[in-house]
């Protein structure tokens, strides 16, 4: 996560959203941990200096158009989401997009004994989550 390993959250919003936070008084017990700040911060410089988010854009995509372009299978309905955040949908028609159930879990425990560990969602368990870190390459995928 954001904190590697460090318990940390976060809220990204619009200055017009956090406007309304200065009407009320907010509290939050553990709010301004000063070592997870330091970690959080020590994370946030190795982000920006290695360039991360530019990686995970350019490698995400590039993944995805890998991915899409295999789209012919006869399992892969659907390939969506962005940067290093991807999803799966395998189907058993593609026209009807009847979803792949037994086949999902067919190919997940195939890919569990090739040590690659992925996790699976959608209303019918049929969409694999493609979640690597911000470290991934090119050649990783």
């Amino acid at each position: 996560g954001i904190g590697n390993d460090i318990p940390f959250g976060a809220v990204v919003t619009t200055p017009e959203i956090a406007e309304v936070l200065t009407r009320r008084c907010y509290f939050n017990t553990f709010g301004g941990n000063a070592v997870c700040i330091a970690a959080l911060r020590a994370v946030l410089k190795i982000i920006v200096k290695k360039k991360f988010q530019e990686n995970a854009f350019v490698v995400g995509s590039y993944l995805k158009e890998r991915l899409t372009s295999v789209r012919i299978n006869d399992f892969i309905g659907d390939v969506r989401g962005g940067g290093l955040m991807l999803g799966v949908e395998l189907v058993t028609d593609h026209e009807l997009k009847t979803p792949a159930k037994a086949e999902s879990l067919h190919v997940m425990d195939q890919m569990k004994e090739m040590g690659v560990l992925i996790g699976k969602g959608g209303l019918y368990g049929n969409v694999f989550r493609i979640t690597t870190p911000l470290c991934f390459t090119k050649e990783d995928a």
